[in-house]
């Protein structure tokens, strides 16, 4: 992970970085706070460095000056991390609106203070004090308009967080996708089975993991040709998003070539069974067609290997076990179900 800093130092990067964004021009969105993240918590030397050279000759960064560190010394950050410092971004504005309506609020109390003093010092004799109280009280509505102008420009610029958070998410999300079948892709694999894992499955219960192969895939290519390749994998795609069942936690992805994954918290061996067995039954009566002719012009089979989690194990031992099980049926005659 990027960021490890604890919560202690993350409060006072924010103070700091806070007073960095109300003395330069670019807006207060994530990219800027990570440039001022990194910059501040010391992590990356090659942007403090530009950094600094630019604030020699330019003390006000602009959005281009932003954008350009962020691209050129940060950009190796991923969606999530990113998601993940807006989030605190807007934890930061919120806090800020809520500290310039207070400031603002009591401006105009004070304000309001200044002016019965002032009402009353009119009908006194002593003119230099009405004239300092005069002054204060223009001074008092200064400070209550600059107030209300910072809450304005936080509220708006909070608003352009949310927007940018939003966008990250949905970024993050497709990153996170096959691109031909739109299940998880390797890597939202990876994530999903770290995160299954990381929770101790309910009492009596188990983490399941299904390997799929697509038997014989490659004759499928070499016969038919890697359009009608894209169908079959898209096909079946479709086929174990359809097996999924509603309202559960099951994750379906596309594990690598003609290789597909399902990861099956909280359940039982019996159940992980029988939901690879549905999988490969429905896959099997899966008929492709000519679109011209709607002729069947193909069928598929698929291999399956079921593993469930023992304690303490990790992702790479779980899967190393379902692969194995896979490569039983495999080796077995293809078209069936093995369990580790």
């Amino acid at each position: 992970m990027r960021y490890t800093q604890a919560k202690e130092q993350c409060a006072e990067l924010l103070r700091l970085i806070l007073a960095q964004l109300g003395r330069h021009d670019a807006a207060f969105n994530p990219v800027t706070y990570a440039v001022w993240f990194e910059h501040l918590a010391g992590m990356n030397a090659r942007l403090s460095q530009m950094l600094e050279q630019i604030l020699q000759s330019k003390p006000r960064l602009s959005d281009e000056d932003v954008c350009n560190l962020f691209d050129t010394c940060v950009a190796d950050v991923d969606p999530q991390a990113m998601h993940q410092i807006g989030g605190q971004l807007r934890e930061v504005m919120s806090e800020l609106l809520q500290v310039s309506a207070r400031t603002g609020e009591d401006a105009g109390e004070f304000g309001g203070q200044l002016e019965q003093l002032a009402a009353g010092l009119q009908c006194n004799i002593d003119q230099s004090i009405a004239a300092s109280v005069n002054q204060a009280l223009q001074g008092t509505s200064r400070m209550r308009v600059s107030a209300q102008q910072l809450a304005s420009q936080v509220q708006a610029s909070q608003a352009e967080v949310e927007r940018l958070q939003n966008e990250l998410t949905r970024v993050r999300d497709e990153s996170l996708r096959d691109a031909l079948t739109h299940v998880l892709n390797r890597r939202g694999f990876d994530i999903q089975l770290t995160e299954m894992l990381a929770h101790a499955p309910l009492p009596d219960r188990v983490h399941g993991l299904i390997m799929f192969d697509l038997d014989h895939f490659k004759n499928v290519n070499d016969t038919r040709g890697h359009v009608m390749g894209d169908r079959v994998l898209q096909a079946v795609g479709e086929v174990l998003m359809s097996c999924v069942p509603s309202n559960s936690a099951v994750t379906v992805a596309r594990y690598g070539g003609e290789e597909f994954a399902m990861l099956i918290p909280d359940s039982s061996p019996q159940q992980c069974k029988q939901l690879a067995e549905q999988v490969r039954t429905r896959v099997k009566g899966l008929k492709i067609r000519d679109r011209r002719t709607q002729e069947i012009v193909l069928t598929v089979t698929l291999s399956a290997g079921v593993a469930v989690s023992l304690h303490g194990e990790d992702a790479t031992a779980l899967t190393t076990r379902a692969d194995a099980a896979l490569y039983q049926s495999k080796n077995s005659g293809r078209d069936r179900v093995s369990v580790a």
